[in-house]
């Protein structure tokens, strides 16, 4: 009996574990402007099959709960088709991070890249090798390598905001996929050269020295922020504004970087509604440090 209930509690491990996976992504594909002769059930079996890809693959070795799960979106707008089962698009990636004791979720990534180009045949299998990520056929090879490096950043940036520098180990994952990209003449976005914003340069940002206090002001922004905000308001604002202090010290030593810009993405809504109801001291140090951090958005801060 006593084997029995062990076999028994073993096999429910094994269970729990094979249906813990870390990610519950939705990916949408849109091919509206692809030619009318491309048979639009291609993309159909595209999605399901990058769906799974992205939800059924372990990228740790952490068990997740069901209520745990990174919940995030991707969209894949196909804009071409280029012959011979290649295409060219864009893909649209987007996280959100649950805030303690509320039903609110912050978004931590939202971000769109625009080099997109892969090949898919309908029916074969997106594979992915870490210790192998040119693959065969670059083209081919090039779609799971930039959901694997998508999928590690959303790990990463969700685990900085529970842990000081708790991602560190997947922005490391992403940055050896950026350094054994696919190359092929017709695939862009993995080398520096390239702009000033794309796949390399967040994954050098995230793993250099010069942004070290990046990553603390993350932590603070959520643990010291955000997640206190169910107990005392005031205390959170203040948490986030000292976030925000530690982000202009980097901003300054690293002025017009990329990382800065991808932070503040899809955050402009979350801290005006924040700090408007500050009193006018904070109000007003805040309302100064985000026209000058996000100016981008500078002009719905001025509400403030």
């Amino acid at each position: 009996m006593i084997k029995r209930n062990w076999l028994l509690l073993f096999l429910l491990a094994i269970t729990f574990h094979a249906q813990s996976q870390e990610l519950e992504a939705r990916l949408s594909i849109i091919a509206s402007k692809v030619s009318s002769t491309t048979n639009p059930k291609v993309f159909k079996t595209l999605q399901t099959a990058l769906s799974n890809f992205l939800n059924n693959r372990h990228w740790t070795n952490d068990v997740f709960k069901p209520n745990e799960k990174i919940q995030c979106n991707f969209l894949l707008t196909i804009n071409q088709d280029l012959g011979d089962d290649v295409y060219q698009g864009t893909l649209t990636v987007q996280s959100a991070r649950p805030v303690f004791n509320t039903s609110y979720n912050s978004p931590i990534v939202n971000f769109i890249d625009d080099n997109i180009v892969f090949k898919y045949i309908e029916y074969q299998p997106i594979e992915f090798n870490e210790n192998r990520v040119q693959g065969n056929d670059p083209i081919k090879a090039n779609l799971p390598a930039i959901l694997a490096y998508y999928a590690n950043m959303i790990i990463g940036l969700d685990y900085d905001s529970f842990a000081s520098k708790g991602g560190e180990k997947y922005f490391q994952k992403a940055w050896n996929i950026v350094n054994n990209a696919p190359e092929n003449k017709n695939i862009t976005g993995w080398k520096s050269f390239e702009s000033l914003r794309n796949r390399y340069w967040l994954a050098e940002n995230l793993n250099s020295n010069r942004f070290v206090l990046f990553h603390n002001a993350i932590y603070a922004y959520y643990r010291t922020g955000l997640d206190i905000f169910y107990q005392n308001e005031s205390a959170g604002r203040i948490g986030m504004l000292n976030s925000l202090d530690v982000l202009d010290a980097v901003n300054k030593e690293n002025p017009n970087s990329m990382i800065m810009q991808f932070f503040f993405q899809g955050k402009s809504n979350e801290l005006s509604n924040v700090f408007s109801k500050a009193d006018a001291a904070t109000k007003e140090k805040a309302k100064k440090l985000l026209k000058k951090l996000d100016v981008t958005h500078s002009q719905e801060y001025n509400s403030l």
